[in-house]
């Protein structure tokens, strides 16, 4: 499997979004959550970048992201940052549904023979 350029770039972008929410407001909130989802999405960009993708981790954690963003730039009505991370996150959920649906599991019907 080729590496996940896309989810190592994500990664890094919502980690270095971090960093600039503690060097603009002096956020530790924001500088906590974005170098401890930056790092779950790399993982994830790791995972997905195997022989044998595993691309779970990294999907849940953009649909958590893109939830929870999305619902502050409702909240907000400010498009920076909440509203682009929502953006950036659903476009990575879609990405990775489309790429690695072949990995995902399926839920299986358990009927009695």
């Amino acid at each position: 499997m080729p590496v996940d350029w896309f989810g190592y770039a994500y990664a890094a972008t919502v980690a270095a979004g971090g960093i600039m929410g503690y060097a603009k407001a002096a956020s530790i909130p924001s500088l906590g959550a974005g170098l401890a989802f930056g790092a779950l999405l790399g993982y994830g960009a790791h995972l997905n970048s195997q022989d044998q993708p595993r691309p779970m981790l990294q999907l849940g954690t953009s649909l958590f992201l893109a939830g929870l963003m999305g619902a502050r730039w409702n909240r907000s009505g400010k498009l920076m940052p909440a509203g682009v991370v929502c953006m950036i996150s659903v476009v990575a959920l879609v990405r990775n549904l489309v790429s690695y649906n072949r990995y995902l599991p399926l839920p299986t019907s358990s009927k009695g023979a």
